[in-house]
């Protein structure tokens, strides 16, 4: 998979809940299914597809995540006979620029019983349940 793939896919593994809810595990585990099928080279698709037969997602926390994603590209890494990463310093070659602070919550403007939770409450779009 190519560098900037890495980035996102460390990335969003960095910047996962701690204590994911089952929704946002499958969520996680999903995209990783659907990128192994949708990734524009081949072979890179087929031997994502591979890696994940050989080893599913692990995504109970933040930490099972990112651990998992840094050993899956490792061993792409040793298949193209690169240097293995030091997993104890992703978060210092993956710094998305978001920071520490908890991202701001929208006042809501309806009380929890008129909110509809099948829909984003920002954009209101359908929201995509996990699922492979």
């Amino acid at each position: 998979l190519g560098r900037a793939t890495w980035k996102l896919m460390h990335t969003m593994t960095l910047r996962f809940p701690e204590h994911p809810t089952l929704d946002e595990r499958e969520a996680l585990s999903s995209y990783f299914y659907l990128t192994s099928r949708l990734y524009p080279c081949g072979e890179c698709a087929s031997e994502f597809q591979e890696l994940l037969k050989k080893y599913p997602p692990q995504t109970s926390s933040r930490l099972a995540a990112s651990s998992w994603l840094c050993a899956v590209h490792n061993e792409v890494n040793a298949r193209l006979n690169k240097p293995e990463f030091d997993c104890a310093h992703l978060d210092d070659e993956y710094d998305c620029g978001c920071g520490d602070a908890p991202v701001k919550k929208k006042v809501a403007t309806t009380s929890d019983l008129e909110r509809d939770p099948s829909k984003d409450d920002i954009t209101g779009v359908d929201m995509i349940r996990g699922g492979r």
